[in-house]
């Protein structure tokens, strides 16, 4: 039987440079909408991919379970998903457990069984622990304990969907056109340097922050060292992990403000900060040494989302592409304007972000505005 690679990569490259393709659509007015056109969009962008690895994430399609977790689990093996359910079970009250209906007739190679369950911590466990920490908690127990179950998606009134195949055999394998959502983002991957694996398809998720990623991280290792020492585990076996767990821990954790995460991610370089007035100047120099391990070295484009908001971000010099638009209450971010235009041919306003400088949309009901942060 021929590998993945075989059947999907015909010219046999081992090495894009502007690969993977990146897509993101989210109506600020908060109004749901299907999976068609997010679909169109990623596929458009086909050869930047190369069928190991597609994936989505949506928000607002559980409504009936909006303030529930949802768990999103693949199992390996049945030993391992004995081992999780034990583990959900004396953790949790399970409002519901059931299979993600899924399409076996689409072009997916080796699905594991996919599982969800829509959850609440039991009250009594929590001790010192809020809802959130312990549900990370119980996450990272299981994908490091069970041997073959992996927790690819834990939010409230969101979901991963993802896989090795083009991202639109997994939006067919998923029945994505099932969903309704506010907010998608969308993922083609060309892996280089990481295995091609169902629990290595972006996006990547904790909670409600998910992350699809166009690059490299040569910080990898520094960077899952430093997450290690606040739990976050990284089992996933490609780099982009640790953008979810990072983002998790500054912006829930620590409380760090969104336009202060970014520079963490992407800081400016030093001899920018050198030229900087005194007050910026020591604002920078102080993220630089306290969260030096947290800094994102490398080429990458990332399209970010949790509840309510959306991001995109490049490194500080713009090494991989992305494109932001508006139409209306629509805001759109992309790999390339090829993908916007095809869903939405005439814009408000269209332009490519400079490098490390932010595009944030966020719902109305929090702010009036799409907001474009820059330092």
């Amino acid at each position: 039987m021929k590998t993945a690679m075989e059947l999907n990569n015909r010219y046999n490259d081992d090495k894009v440079n502007d690969a993977c393709g990146l897509f993101g659509m989210m109506d600020l007015s908060g109004r749901r909408f299907g999976a068609e056109e997010p679909v169109k969009a990623i596929a458009n962008m086909h050869e930047r991919s190369n069928g190991l690895g597609g994936g989505f994430a949506a928000y607002g399609i559980y409504p009936e379970f909006r303030n529930d977790y949802a768990l999103h689990v693949m199992y390996l093996n049945q030993e391992s998903k004995e081992k999780s359910e034990a583990i959900i079970s004396n953790n949790f009250d399970v409002l519901r457990s059931e299979k993600i209906p899924v399409d076996y007739s689409a072009h997916v190679i080796r699905p594991p069984l996919m599982w969800r369950y829509f959850v609440h911590p039991k009250q009594n466990l929590l001790s010192t622990l809020t809802s959130d920490d312990f549900v990370v908690e119980q996450v990272m127990r299981i994908n490091m304990e069970t041997c073959g179950a992996y927790v690819f998606s834990s939010g409230k009134n969101m979901g991963v969907f993802k896989g090795v195949g083009f991202p639109e055999d997994i939006a067919a394998f998923f029945r994505l056109n099932d969903y309704e959502g506010y907010m998608w983002i969308c993922h083609g991957r060309f892996p280089t340097n990481t295995p091609g694996w169902w629990g290595g398809a972006h996006p990547f998720n904790i909670l409600d922050w998910t992350v699809v990623h166009n690059g490299e991280l040569s910080s990898y290792g520094i960077n899952r060292r430093y997450l290690e020492m606040f739990n976050y585990n990284c089992t996933m076996q490609t780099d982009t992990e640790v953008l979810a767990y990072t983002l998790d821990l500054l912006r829930r954790k620590q409380g760090i403000p969104l336009s202060v995460v970014t520079k963490i991610l992407a800081p400016p370089l030093w001899e920018e900060i050198a030229d900087m007035n005194p007050t910026q100047k020591r604002l920078y120099t102080t993220l630089r040494m306290s969260y030096g391990s947290l800094l994102m070295n490398g080429p990458f484009s990332i399209i970010a989302a949790h509840q309510g908001e959306m991001m995109g971000l490049t490194d500080r010099i713009k090494l991989r592409p992305l494109t932001a638009a508006t139409l209306d209450n629509m805001l759109f971010l992309s790999s390339e304007e090829s993908a916007i235009r095809l869903v939405a041919p005439v814009l408000d306003r269209v332009w490519s972000p400079l490098g490390g400088e932010p595009v944030v949309g966020r719902l109305k009901s929090d702010t009036e505005r799409i907001e474009v942060i820059a330092h």
